[in-house]
This record gives C-alpha cells, sequence and structure tokens, in this order.
C-alpha cells in the first residue's frame, strides 16, 4: 500500500494544490458576503499561496530540484501560514479576542531564517512548518469555533466542521515533517507516518484541505441563500453543492486513471530500458572476462605447463614463467599462476608470488578446476577497491588426470572506469549483497539490503565497518519497483559470468512523472471548465432571481403608480391624474394654438338609484356606465372619474366636436340596459378652452354649463358661451 502512494505522489500533490486553490476562490467570494472582510480574503490568498506551493513540489518532483528553487518554496510556503496566520489574528480581533500583535511573527520568522542558516532548506521548511504552520492552522480553528458560536444555523455546524478540519490539518502540515537529524522530526516524520499509517502525510492533508475548503464553499452558499432569501434559490445552491462534488469526484477519478494510463506506457518502456542496460553490463563484464576465460584454457592446455606441472622439472621454470608473461600481458590480466593439487604455487607471473595464504586449497574457483571444470569466481580484496576475477582451469597429465590448475587474475578496474560516466545507478554486488564496485561511490562498500549478522560478518570481514545504513528496504530477487530515498524507483538485479555475484541496476523514474504530467494537465483543464461551468451556474442563477426580484419591484412600482392615478371603482383615470393630465393639454393647446374642449358629466337622478336599490347596486350602475362611456370615446380622449356619479372628458378639438362626441355617448348611455329597472340618462356641460383660463376656471365653465343641462330638464348637453368666461374670469380675479 505505502509503495502503490507513493507512486501516486505526483497525482496527490496535485489534488492537494487543487483543493487550497479551491479554497482560495470561495474565500475571495465569501469576503463579499461579510461586507468586504479583509480576513477572509488573506484567507484566500493563503489558499493561493499554499496551492501553488504545492505545485511547485510537483514541479521539482517532475524536473528535479535546486538549493535556490528548495529555498524558494520555503519561503513560499513559510509566507502562506504567516497568512493563515494573519487570518486568524485579524478575525480574532473584530469576535472581540484578545490577541497578540503583528509583532509576533518577527520570532517565529527568525527562527525559520536562523534554522535555513545553519543547516539549509530543509530545516528552514521544518521550522516553518513547527513555528508557523502549526500555529496558524491551530489559531485557525479556534477561530471557525468561535465563529460557531454566532451562527445559529446549518452554518455552525459547519464552521464547527472547519474548526476540527483546521485542527486535524495543524498535526498533519505542523507536526509530521520531513526527517532530519534533530528531534523531533527525526521520530515524527514523512518516513514514519507512511510506515504506520501505510499512506503518504501529503495524501492526508489533500483530504483535509478538501474539507477544510468544501465546509468554507457551503459556509458562503448559506451566506448567499440569506442574503437573495428566495426558496428556489437555496434548493438551487444546495443542488448545486452536491452536483459540485460528485462532479470533481467523478474528475478527478478519471483523472488519476488517465495519468495511470499515461504512466503505465512509460513504464513499461522502463521495465523494458531497464532489461536492456542490465543485459548491456552484464555483456560488458562477460566481454572484460571472456578473454582471461579463454587464454587460462591456453594456458592449462600447454604441453610445456603440462610437463612442468607433471614431472616438476625445475628447469623449465624459466621458460614457463616467460610463457606465463606473455598469456597475462594477451589476456589483460593483472596475474596469472599455476598451482599443483595441493594448492601450492609452483609458478606466478613477473614477481608476483601469490597470495597471502600461499595456498589455494579452499578456494572455490580451484576447487572447481580440481573437478575438471572451469573455475570463475569474483573477489574483494581488502587491499584494493576495485574487485578482481579469476579464471581457472585444470591442467591435465598424461593418463587425462587433473595435475595441477592455472589461473589468471582479471582486475575489473577498466570495466569500472568505463561505466563510471553511466547515468543510472549501477551495483556489482558480492553473495552477501555487499556493493563492490558501483558509479556512486558513496555506495562502496555498503550494504544495499539489510543483511544477517552472519551476512554481515562475512562481508565486512575484508573491507571493514558498514559506513551506512541500506539502500534498498529488502532483497532484490529479479525486478521490482520499490521506494528508495522517498522515490519510487524500478530496480533489477542479474547473476553475472555463472556466479553467485550480481549486477543490480536502478532506474530513476523522474521521466514516468513526466509522462503523467499530460494526465494532470488534462485534469486540470477539465476541473477548471467544470468551476468554472459550476460557477457560471450558480451566478446566471443569482442573476436570474435578481432579475426576477426587480421585475416583480417594477411591477409593484407600476401597480401602485397605478393605484395612485386610477379611479378603484371604475378603472378609470382618477381627478389626481386628469388634473396632470389637464395642465399639461393646457399648456400645449396655449403654446400650438390648437383647439381643446372639456365636457363634464353625471348620471341623472343617481341619488334615487342609491336610495331604492342600494350602493352596491349603484356601484354596479357605476361601474356598467364607466364601461359604456369608454366604449364609445375615443383614444385620444382622456376620461376620469371627477367625483361620486360625476365624471369627465377632455378631447382635443373646438366646442362643436365635443358636443358631437358628447351627444354620442349621451345616446349611447340612454339607450343601454343597465341591471336595474329604472333608465339611466346623463347630463353634458361642455366647454372649449379659451386664452386666459386657468385649469380652474376651465373646468368651472363646464361645470356651468352642465349646471345649465341640469336646469333644461337633464338629459342633454349644453356649451359654455362667452359669457360664462367672463363671469368666470371674473370670479377667479376676485
Amino acid at each position: 500500500m505505502a509503495g502503490f502512494f507513493s507512486s501516486q505522489l505526483d497525482f496527490i500533490l496535485f489534488f492537494y494544490g487543487l483543493a487550497f486553490i479551491l479554497l482560495g476562490a470561495t474565500c475571495a467570494a465569501l469576503a463579499r458576503g461579510f461586507g468586504e472582510n479583509h480576513a477572509w480574503l488573506i484567507l484566500g490568498l493563503f489558499g493561493f499561496l499554499h496551492g501553488s506551493g504545492e505545485w511547485l513540489d510537483l514541479t521539482a518532483l517532475v524536473l528535479g530540484d535546486t538549493p535556490a528553487f528548495a529555498a524558494a518554496r520555503v519561503a513560499l510556503m513559510a509566507s502562506s501560514f504567516i497568512l493563515l496566520l494573519e487570518f486568524a489574528r485579524r478575525e480574532a480581533v473584530l469576535l472581540g479576542l484578545r490577541w497578540p500583535r503583528v509583532w509576533l511573527y518577527m520570532p517565529l520568522v527568525a527562527a525559520v531564517a536562523l534554522a535555513g542558516a545553519i543547516d539549509g532548506a530543509n530545516s528552514a521548511g521544518i521550522f516553518a512548518r513547527y513555528a508557523l504552520g502549526f500555529t496558524g492552522a491551530g489559531a485557525a480553528s479556534l477561530v471557525f469555533a468561535r465563529l460557531a458560536r454566532d451562527f445559529s444555523d446549518s452554518r455552525r455546524i459547519l464552521a464547527l466542521g472547519a474548526a476540527a478540519g483546521f485542527a486535524l490539518y495543524a498535526i498533519a502540515t505542523g507536526v509530521v515533517v520531513p526527517a532530519a537529524a534533530f528531534w523531533p522530526a527525526s521520530t515524527i516524520n514523512y518516513v514514519t507516518f507512511l510506515r504506520v499509517t501505510g499512506v503518504p502525510v501529503q495524501l492526508v492533508r489533500g483530504i483535509l484541505a478538501c474539507w477544510i475548503s468544501f465546509s468554507v464553499w457551503a459556509i458562503w452558499g448559506q451566506q448567499l441563500a440569506l442574503e437573495v432569501s428566495a426558496a428556489s434559490y437555496t434548493r438551487f445552491l444546495r443542488r448545486q453543492f452536491i452536483w459540485t462534488l460528485a462532479l470533481l469526484a467523478a474528475i478527478l477519478v478519471a483523472g488519476w486513471t488517465l495519468t495511470e494510463f499515461l504512466g503505465g506506457i512509460y513504464k513499461e518502456n522502463v521495465q523494458q530500458e531497464a532489461r536492456g542496460d542490465i543485459d548491456l553490463l552484464v555483456s560488458h563484464l562477460a566481454r572484460e572476462t571472456a578473454t582471461v576465460e579463454g587464454m587460462v584454457k591456453v594456458l592449462a592446455a600447454s604441453p610445456a605447463v603440462s610437463s612442468f606441472v607433471v614431472h616438476d622439472n625445475k628447469q623449465d621454470l624459466r621458460s614457463v614463467k616467460l610463457f606465463l608473461d606473455r598469456i597475462v600481458d594477451a589476456s589483460g590480466a593483472r596475474a596469472g599462476f599455476i598451482v599443483d593439487r595441493e594448492g601450492a604455487l609452483l609458478a606466478s607471473s613477473g614477481d608476483r608470488s601469490g597470495p597471502p595464504t600461499r595456498t589455494y586449497r579452499g578456494v572455490p574457483y580451484f576447487q572447481k578446476a580440481l573437478a575438471g571444470e572451469a573455475g570463475h569466481q569474483f573477489v574483494a580484496e581488502a587491499h584494493d577497491d576495485s574487485p578482481v576475477y579469476f579464471a581457472s582451469y585444470p591442467i591435465y597429465d598424461d593418463k587425462g588426470g587433473v595435475a595441477g590448475v592455472a589461473v589468471l587474475e582479471k582486475s575489473l578496474a577498466v570495466f569500472e572506469a568505463d561505466l563510471s560516466e553511466f547515468d543510472w545507478p549501477y551495483f556489482l554486488i558480492d553473495p552477501n549483497g555487499i556493493v563492490t564496485l558501483t558509479n556512486r561511490p558513496n555506495m562502496l562498500h555498503r550494504e544495499l539490503w539489510p543483511l544477517s549478522a552472519a551476512q554481515t560478518a562475512a562481508g565486512y570481514g575484508r573491507i571493514g565497518e558498514a559506513n551506512d545504513r541500506p539502500l534498498l528496504p529488502q532483497e532484490i530477487v529479479d525486478s521490482t519497483w520499490i521506494t528508495v530515498n522517498g522515490d519510487r524507483d524500478f530496480v533489477r538485479r542479474r547473476n553475472v559470468n555463472h556466479s553467485d555475484w550480481s549486477l543490480v541496476i536502478l532506474k530513476p523514474p523522474r521521466e514516468i512523472y513526466a509522462s503523467r504530467v499530460l494526465g494532470i494537465v488534462t485534469t486540470l483543464l477539465v476541473a477548471i471548465i467544470s468551476l468554472i461551468y459550476m460557477f457560471g451556474r450558480e451566478r446566471s442563477a443569482y442573476d436570474r432571481v435578481q432579475m426576477e426580484r426587480r421585475l416583480n419591484l417594477q411591477a409593484l412600482a407600476q401597480d401602485l403608480r397605478s393605484q395612485a392615478t386610477t379611479d378603484v371603482l371604475t378603472g378609470l383615470n382618477n381627478r389626481l391624474k386628469f388634473n396632470q393630465s389637464l395642465a399639461a393639454e393646457m399648456a400645449r393647446a396655449a403654446r400650438y394654438r390648437t383647439p381643446l374642449s372639456l365636457t363634464l358629466f353625471d348620471v341623472d337622478h343617481f341619488k334615487e338609484v342609491n336610495d331604492s336599490y342600494g350602493h352596491n347596486v349603484g356601484d354596479k350602475v357605476l361601474r356598467q356606465f364607466a364601461a359604456v362611456v369608454t366604449e364609445n370615446s375615443r383614444n385620444t380622449d382622456i376620461l376620469a372619474r371627477w367625483g361620486g356619479e360625476e365624471f369627465v372628458m377632455m378631447l382635443p378639438g373646438n366646442a362643436e366636436a365635443a358636443v358631437r362626441a358628447a351627444e354620442k355617448l349621451r345616446a349611447a348611455v340612454a339607450q343601454t340596459a343597465f341591471d336595474i329597472e329604472a333608465a339611466i340618462t346623463c347630463s353634458f356641460g361642455v366647454a372649449e378652452y379659451a386664452d386666459g383660463d386657468t385649469p380652474e376656471s376651465f373646468v368651472a365653465r363646464a361645470d356651468r354649463a352642465l349646471y345649465q343641462a341640469k336646469l333644461k330638464g337633464r338629459n342633454r348637453v349644453e356649451v359654455s358661451g362667452a359669457d360664462d368666461l367672463a363671469k368666470t374670469s371674473f370670479a377667479s380675479v376676485a
């Protein structure tokens, strides 16, 4: 399980960063809901910076790290934690809590800077987590817990959830830190957490970041719902929240699947390349040793050597040594030996007198040759950093028996020099698992994987004590993916030259991360597009609700204006509306010299209708009367109820046109059958606008004409004359 999650570290860092970027966007929106609260803006900035920092960690994982890049990431992380602490401080002040001032940051930042100056970026990052991360996340947890007390709805539960998330995040980010030589980082660190839980702490942090982000997002949604106060919008937000969670989960799962697929393609390529590379190394080593294996057979088959060994002819020693020197030179060997059956040295090349033991009796390659087979053995000698290769072959007597053994010794220093520039780490290990040859000098003479006490004693009996812990956590049998120093590497092992020595090659899969980046980038783009769409839907729903509210307000205003200018009983314009229109039309008539007339009329004997039938019936008659008048008037005429059973109409045109219109109305009313037995008639008074008229005088003249119609028997039309204008003007002056 630990190995699987370690191989997914790139996607975990992406997921971790995305969660905090989402927190930043949510807090920026939430700040508006709290009246541009700058504390929430600061929390949003923390989310943006911290999420960006995790993506920079992903970049370092994919492209490689440098001291300068590591220092920059530590600075960004420390800055984000300072913002988190500042959010908690400002929000605490707004809540009326006692809180240290800004000077609090000075000793904390100084501790981080001092750690970095003394022990580098890793220690600075650890102290940033201790001093700033733990403090900031813990303070944010307290602030959200305090905010929960001020909420009376579901926001209280959400705030408590955010408080719990920040409390756990304080432990995950401020207690579990990268491994270091000092306590407590030496005990409570990433490696320990992975070993105990089986998951990397970055995954736990990412889950907590999602928890916090969605809790804050839900608080923002509740705040919007309270602002809008619309049941439909509240239901929409709830569905939107659930759909967004489901959509993001689906995108992340699909993105992880795509990333795994792309990484798997390159992973297979890595494995194939590793097979090819280790085969190349084995064949290279085989070429180095093939010459001595062939030449030792030539040496053993030499008649002179055979005669020298079988007959123990000391006189042939010089010629045998000369031949032995030539064999050594031709094979590229370091030395050559001729040994009898008892393991005693008979001859050696040059001035070489043989190994310190002065006997070959217990040496495996000697025993192999005595058995009539070719012997091969790698040996790591205490006086030489490079191992040597021994090739042996039996020397037969005249009867076909083994009389002695020919041995050639080959140094692997040339092989080591040829492969020193090899890009990927390789190791030649002895049967005990000790590295005897490598292109990584710091690994020389180290255990490649943990050994038993007997293996350690056997291996280090020649080369001294182990200088460091094993590189690999377990022995490699053939090939596997394994975690090495926190990275997921491919390791392959092959025995060499039919011996129990083996070559191990380590393939760092940095290119695998590079190929997986395509899946991560695709996931990011789809997530961004989906979030834009979901937020766009939310904004559209918000605007729709606001538009409906504006339309409702406009309709209400229109209704209020209509109520203010409309007669409730008849639906005609009321007196206020008519007076406004009368003043405007009189001004237009005076300016443009256009004729304007006014007709004032009422229902004859309407009091008898009310007395005989009651006011309800009287109101019904008035409504019918208004409908008849409206039906028989022109669109250009302005009709209004003047009061009680009295009505007024303003007409463009002279008095003659007004009289014709009034006669039409009078006849229409007289011919209408109302919902009472009595006939309904009406009387009309007509006046034409004249220079010097005021609204009051104009209406008064029409009223005087109406009065004349009443006096002359009702159900008739009368027109105001010139003397009426003079009388009205005199009355106005008086």
